[in-house]
C-alpha cells in the first residue's frame, strides 16, 4: 500500500510539472510525462494512450483560465479542428506500424529547427499580426494541420510546440494567444481523439489516470495563468527553450 501511494504521489508530481510547463511555452508535456510512464514500467503503447487520455485534463485546466480571458477566435478554431482531427484519428490509428525509432528521431530534429527559427526571428509572435488569407492560403494553413495532427496521433511528444509555431506563423498569432488554442484545441479535442482511438486497443492503464489527470488539471491552470500574466515575449523564450531540450531528448532517445 505505501509502494502504490508513493507511485501515486510521484505520478501527480509529474503530471503538474509536466502540464504547467505545456501550458506556459505551448506544448511539451510528453517531454517530461510520456518517458516517465516509460520509466515507471509501462509500454510504449500503453504510456502513450495513458498520457493522452490525461492529457485531456490539461486542456481542461487550460481552458478555465484562457476562456475567462476571452482569448480564442471561434473561426480559428474551427479550422484547427477540421484540419486536425482527421489527422489525429489516422496517426492513433496506425501508430503501432510505425518505426519508433526513425519517427522519433525525425520529430526530435524538426522540434529543434522550431525552436532555432522562432529564436532567429525576434519579433515572431510578439503580438497579434492582421493576416488575410484567400481560400487557396486557408486550404494550406488546413493542410498543415492536418499532417501535424497525424504526428499528434502517432508520436504526441511535441506536436503542441508545431501547432503554436504555426498560429503564430501563418495565422498572425501573438505566442500567448497561440499557446491559447493550442491547450484548449489539442488538449481537449485532438488528445481526446487520441485517447478514444488508443483506447480500443485496451492499453490504457487506468489505476494511474487519476493521479495524472488531477496533476494535468492543476498544471494545466497554473500553466495558463503564468502565460497570461508575463506576456508574450517571456512565453516566446519558453516556447524556443523548451523546443531545443524537446528536441535533443527526443533524437538521444531515439539512439
Amino acid at each position: 500500500m505505501g509502494a502504490e501511494l508513493l507511485l501515486l504521489l510521484a505520478l501527480g508530481g509529474i503530471a503538474v510539472v509536466a502540464n504547467a510547463l505545456s501550458a506556459f511555452a505551448g506544448g511539451g508535456a510528453g517531454l517530461v510525462q510520456l518517458p516517465a510512464l516509460i520509466l515507471l514500467g509501462l509500454p510504449f503503447a500503453s504510456a502513450l494512450a495513458t498520457h493522452k487520455l490525461a492529457s485531456v485534463a490539461l486542456g481542461l485546466g487550460a481552458a478555465g483560465r484562457h476562456w475567462r480571458a476571452s482569448s480564442l477566435d471561434p473561426r480559428l478554431c474551427l479550422l484547427v479542428l477540421l484540419g486536425g482531427l482527421p489527422g489525429v484519428w489516422i496517426g492513433a490509428s496506425t501508430v503501432l506500424a510505425l518505426p519508433d525509432r526513425i519517427a522519433t528521431a525525425a520529430l526530435g530534429l524538426l522540434t529543434l529547427c522550431l525552436g532555432l527559427y522562432s529564436a532567429r526571428r525576434p519579433d515572431l509572435g510578439e503580438s497579434d499580426r492582421d493576416v488575410t488569407h484567400n481560400r487557396q492560403q486557408q486550404l494550406i494553413g488546413v493542410g498543415v494541420l492536418f499532417a501535424i495532427g497525424v504526428l499528434n496521433g502517432s508520436l504526441t511528444s511535441g506536436t503542441g510546440l508545431f501547432v503554436t509555431l504555426w498560429l503564430v506563423r501563418w495565422f498572425g498569432l501573438s505566442y500567448t494567444r497561440a499557446v491559447a488554442h493550442t491547450l484548449i484545441l489539442v488538449g481537449l479535442a485532438w488528445n481526446g481523439t487520441g485517447a478514444l482511438v488508443l483506447g480500443f486497443s485496451g492499453e490504457i492503464r487506468w489505476s494511474w489516470v487519476p493521479a495524472l489527470v488531477l496533476g494535468s488539471l492543476i498544471g494545466g491552470y497554473v500553466g495558463a495563468h503564468l502565460s497570461l500574466e508575463k506576456g508574450s515575449r517571456l512565453v516566446k523564450r519558453a516556447f524556443e527553450l523548451l523546443s531545443l531540450l524537446m528536441g535533443v531528448s527526443l533524437l538521444i532517445r531515439s539512439l
